[in-house]
């Protein structure tokens, strides 16, 4: 169940004490490898929000996994959460924790998806481009492919989204031909 308030505060909390423990960059990486194993391990979030699987095996299995990739802060903070039984929630607590260090070091997230995966020379170019055209001085490119774009990119960035895909300019024209437009034209 998503719960995007609890998931700020337990978000905010970490981010203070990693400030005050001069621990934020360290943290900031613990929560971007935890991302990335949600993101690619489905399994992990399903055995996350499990209610059949006792607190003490789940402990033992995050341990296993994490104990040695994370900081001790990381693993004490994921402790917690299994004592007050928030481990469902960890990776929104996760994606609140990276969007609040992002906006604390001023860092804007742009999501880029094209018809083929952009090699870095193209990144550069496009994170060059944001850069320019909004007057932002730190961006984080995320990249995704979508086969069914055909050709060009769409770009999400702070709530604004420009579609400039092969697949929308067919997808107008199709509507054009639909509502019969360039007849009503010609008359």
């Amino acid at each position: 169940m998503n719960n995007p308030r609890l998931a700020s505060r337990y978000a905010k909390s970490l981010l203070d004490l990693a400030v005050e423990q001069n621990q934020l960059e360290v943290a900031y990486a613990d929560m971007n490898l935890i991302r990335k194993i949600c993101q690619t391990n489905p399994d992990f979030v399903a055995l996350l929000k499990s209610p059949v699987i006792h607190g003490d095996k789940k402990e033992g299995i995050l341990n296993s996994i994490l104990e040695t990739r994370v900081s001790k802060l990381t693993v004490l903070f994921i402790q917690l959460l299994l004592r007050k039984t928030r481990e469902s929630n960890l990776p929104e607590i996760v994606e609140a924790f990276i969007n609040q260090y992002n906006a604390m070091k001023g860092i804007h997230r742009v999501k880029i998806t094209t018809a083929v995966p952009l090699d870095d020379s193209m990144k550069e170019v496009f994170i060059n481009k944001v850069k320019s055209a909004t007057r932002v001085p730190q961006v984080e490119l995320v990249t995704a492919v979508k086969e069914n774009l055909i050709g060009g990119f769409t770009l999400e960035m702070d709530g604004n989204y420009i579609d400039a895909s092969i697949l929308r300019d067919l997808n107008d024209v199709k509507r054009q031909f639909r509502s019969n437009e360039y007849i009503q034209q010609i008359r």
